[in-house]
């Protein structure tokens, strides 16, 4: 009878301990379930990325451009082409040569029609603001008058022309005489007047006829 009982408790245990290892993985099984339903239901924090275009290449041409001619002779370019190492310790008045270069997005030749990009200009040694007077332009003034006496003058601002090189600032301000008369330009106000007295004289000439 005891050994008939001792299978019987033996297979008993063992159904026992096979049920508890069924449930324990029917158990973890489902907890893993759960956890991968939340983690597909709320993903957690998103991260969000700003995406920064790339700054475009600047193709704005600079204003000096044009003024200066494309393939001419770099000796002859405008002053605000070029950009030259002058030496302010010259003698005034006499011969000098400076080093100069092109600015970007000049173009110019040499002699022998070949590109060029640094050279040398010939010039007299003397600041802009003692150039003569036909290589430069000034502002006119209409609120002054010739006829005050003594005869008024004003204050210009003068422009260097751009094919004379100088020393020192293109732009300056100069004491002119006026020029102006009642609204008019001191040339025509004596035109006018010469036009006049040679009406007046033709009359009176022709009273005494």
């Amino acid at each position: 009878m005891a050994a008939g009982v001792r299978p019987l408790w033996g297979l008993s245990a063992l159904c026992r301990v096979l049920l508890f290892l069924s449930q324990f993985c029917i158990l973890s099984g489902g907890e893993q379930s759960q956890a991968l339903a939340q983690s597909i239901k709320d993903p957690g924090p998103t991260r969000t990325f700003t995406v920064v275009p790339r700054a475009a290449e600047s193709t704005e041409i600079p204003p000096y451009v044009m003024k200066c001619p494309s393939n001419g002779l770099c000796s002859r370019l405008p002053a605000d082409c070029i950009d030259c190492t002058t030496n302010f310790s010259c003698t005034y008045g006499k011969p000098v040569t400076f080093d100069c270069a092109v600015k970007p997005s000049v173009t110019c030749v040499d002699q022998d029609f070949k590109s060029q990009k640094n050279f040398i200009i010939n010039m007299t040694c003397r600041f802009c603001w003692q150039l003569p007077e036909t290589d430069y332009e000034c502002s006119n003034s209409t609120s002054c008058m010739t006829v005050a006496c003594p005869r008024q003058r004003y204050t210009a601002n003068c422009t260097v022309r751009d094919h004379v090189h100088c020393l020192g600032n293109r732009t300056f301000p100069k004491m002119l005489y006026c020029n102006w008369t009642g609204g008019y330009k001191w040339s025509t106000a004596l035109a006018l007047s010469l036009q006049v007295w040679v009406g007046h004289v033709q009359l009176t000439v022709g009273l005494y006829q």
